[in-house]
C-alpha cells in the first residue's frame, strides 16, 4: 500500500475497549487523526469506535503493527495503559520499529493542560461526580468536551466532543500518573487506601493525591473526608453535613429511595432548596462536589437549578436493569468496602422508605459479589465480610484476577469465611463458577427480593440470560440513581 503524505501522527490504542482509552480515541477521530486499535473482547464501545471510522483488530498480534506501519511508516504513536504487559506482543513489535509510545495519562495530560480543565479525583465517586458536572455543564448550554471513566446518560457514552470552553475530565488515581495533570480547577472528592496493587499504604497515595492539589490553578475537596481535612489545603471546600466556614453546602432534609431534598448554602447563606432525584447521603456529597465546580467555573446558579433536577448517575451504579420472575435485578460497580457498604445503604433504604423506582416494593436484599483482584481480596477481606453480612442473602463469586496472580490462601472461600465468623446465621454461598451462581440464584432467591449484583469484573454479564426470560413482560426503566 502506498504512503499517503500527512503531518499529523496515526494514534493505534492497544486495549482501545478500555472505558479510558475508548473516550481518549474518539476525542482524539473527532479532532482529526487517524485512529487504530486493539481489543479482544467485543462490546458496544468498540462497536461504537467502529462507526466513527476507526479500525479495529480484533486480536492482539504482531501483524497489526506491520499493518498500520505500512500504511504510516513511523508516524505512528502507540498508546497503551498501566494494564498492557512489557510482553504484549504489540507493544514488542512497536518498540522493534522504533515507534514512539505513550501512556494513555501523556495524552490525557496534554487535553487537560491546553484547556480550562475540571478534572475531578479521589478515591470513590469519581464517574459520578464528572457525570454531573458534565451534565450540568451541558444542560446550561455550555457543550462541554469530557472524557469519563463511565457511560453518562445525557450523552449515552463516555465522551462528549463540545465546542464549549471546558473539559470535564476524570483523574484515576490508580496508577499515580494523575500527578501529569495541571487542571484549571481540581476536585478531590475524597481519599481512602485503594489500589493496593500500587500503594503499599495511605501515605503513599496521600503524596500523590498532595502533588495533583498543588498541580491545579484552583482545588474544590470535601471538607466531610478527614483524610482530606487533614493533608490537603484547597481553595473551597464543600460539604453535605457543614455549613458554618464552608463554601458549598448542601444539607439533607427529606431522603427515600428515590430522592433527597436538601437546602443549599454558599458561604453559611441559605441560597434554595432542592430536589435532587437520587437518592443516598454519598450521591448528595457527589451532587453538591458537581455544583460547587460549576459554580467555581462561574456558572451562575440560576443557569444550573433546572439541570439538577435532571441529574442521572452513571451506568452500573445502583443501575436498575429490569425484572426476573418478580426479583428486582439491581447493578453496581462496587468494588471496595465502601462503595459496597454505600450500594447497600441505597438498597435498604428503598427497602425502608418504599419510594423508589422500581416495578414492585422489594422485602428482602440479595447481594452478589465479585472481588476485584487479589491484592484487594487479601486487603479488604475483613472490611468486605463486615459489611456484605448486612445482607439477608449472599452470594460470594471467584476473584476476578484482572491480571494479577493467584494469592495463596485468598479466595471468594476466605471472604465467607470471615463473615461466618461475624454472623453465622446468615444464609451465604460460595459458588465456584458462574454457572454454578446462576442456579443458584435460581433455586435460593424469592420473588420481591431486590438482588445487587455488585463487582468491578465481569459479573454484570449473567443478568441477559435472566432478563432475556423477562423482556416480553417488563418495560425495563432507565436508572435515575448512582
Amino acid at each position: 500500500m502506498k504512503k499517503e503524505p500527512e503531518s499529523k501522527p496515526h494514534f493505534h490504542f492497544i486495549g482501545i475497549g478500555g472505558i479510558g482509552m475508548s473516550a481518549l480515541a474518539m476525542i482524539l477521530a473527532k479532532s482529526g487523526y487517524s485512529i487504530s486499535g486493539s481489543d479482544t473482547k467485543q462490546s458496544k464501545i468498540l462497536k461504537q469506535l467502529t462507526a466513527n471510522q476507526i479500525k479495529i483488530f480484533q486480536l492482539q498480534e504482531e501483524k497489526n503493527i506491520d499493518n498500520i506501519y505500512e500504511i504510516h511508516n513511523k508516524n505512528i504513536i502507540i498508546i497503551l495503559s498501566s494494564a498492557i504487559s512489557q510482553d504484549n506482543s504489540e507493544l514488542q513489535k512497536a518498540i522493534r520499529y522504533g515507534l514512539k509510545l505513550k501512556h494513555r495519562s501523556d495524552i490525557l495530560a496534554s487535553l487537560i493542560n491546553n484547556k480550562t480543565s475540571l478534572v475531578i479525583s479521589g478515591s470513590h465517586g469519581k464517574t459520578t461526580t464528572s457525570t454531573y458536572i458534565a451534565t450540568l455543564l451541558s444542560l446550561a448550554n455550555h457543550n462541554p468536551s469530557a472524557i469519563i471513566g463511565g457511560i453518562v446518560p445525557h450523552f449515552n457514552s463516555n465522551y462528549n466532543f463540545g465546542d464549549g470552553e471546558f473539559l470535564v475530565a476524570e483523574a484515576d488515581e490508580s496508577d499515580g500518573t494523575l500527578i501529569k495533570f495541571n487542571p484549571y480547577i481540581g476536585i478531590i472528592t475524597n481519599i481512602e487506601l485503594e489500589h493496593v496493587d500500587h500503594y503499599k499504604n495511605l501515605k503513599n497515595l496521600l503524596i500523590t493525591m498532595q502533588k495533583f492539589s498543588q498541580n491545579c490553578r484552583y482545588l474544590i475537596a470535601n471538607y466531610d473526608c478527614n483524610n482530606i481535612r487533614q493533608n490537603i489545603n484547597p481553595y473551597a471546600w464543600y460539604s453535605s453535613k457543614i455549613i458554618n466556614n464552608i463554601d458549598f453546602s448542601l444539607i439533607p432534609i427529606e431522603s427515600n429511595g428515590y430522592e433527597t431534598f436538601a437546602e443549599y448554602y454558599e458561604k453559611g447563606i441559605l441560597v434554595d432548596h432542592l430536589r435532587v432525584p437520587i437518592p443516598g447521603l454519598h450521591n448528595l456529597s457527589n451532587t453538591i462536589g458537581a455544583i460547587a465546580t460549576c459554580r467555581l467555573a462561574g456558572i451562575t446558579f440560576k443557569d444550573l437549578k433546572e439541570g439538577i433536577s435532571m441529574l442521572q448517575s452513571p451506568i452500573r451504579r445502583f443501575d436498575f436493569k429490569g425484572l426476573w420472575n418478580e426479583r428486582i435485578i439491581v447493578d453496581d460497580y462496587a468494588h471496595h468496602p465502601s462503595e459496597i457498604e454505600a450500594a447497600l445503604s441505597m438498597a435498604y433504604l428503598t427497602i425502608k422508605t418504599k419510594k423508589h423506582i422500581f416495578p414492585i416494593s422489594p422485602q428482602r436484599l440479595v447481594s452478589i459479589f465479585q472481588p476485584h483482584r487479589f491484592s484487594r481480596t487479601e486487603k479488604f477481606q475483613k472490611q468486605f465480610a463486615r459489611t456484605l453480612i448486612n445482607s439477608d442473602l449472599v452470594f460470594i463469586a471467584p476473584i476476578y484476577a484482572a491480571g494479577e496472580k493467584e494469592i495463596r490462601g485468598v479466595t471468594h472461600h476466605s471472604i465467607a469465611s470471615e463473615m461466618k465468623k461475624l454472623k453465622p446465621s446468615l444464609e451465604l454461598y460460595t459458588p465456584n463458577s458462574k454457572q454454578e451462581l446462576i442456579t443458584l440464584i435460581q433455586e435460593k432467591t424469592k420473588p420481591k427480593d431486590l438482588i445487587l449484583n455488585m463487582g468491578a469484573g465481569d459479573i454484570n454479564m449473567i443478568w441477559s440470560n435472566f432478563l432475556l426470560q423477562s423482556v416480553k413482560n417488563q418495560s425495563i426503566k432507565r436508572n435515575y440513581v448512582a
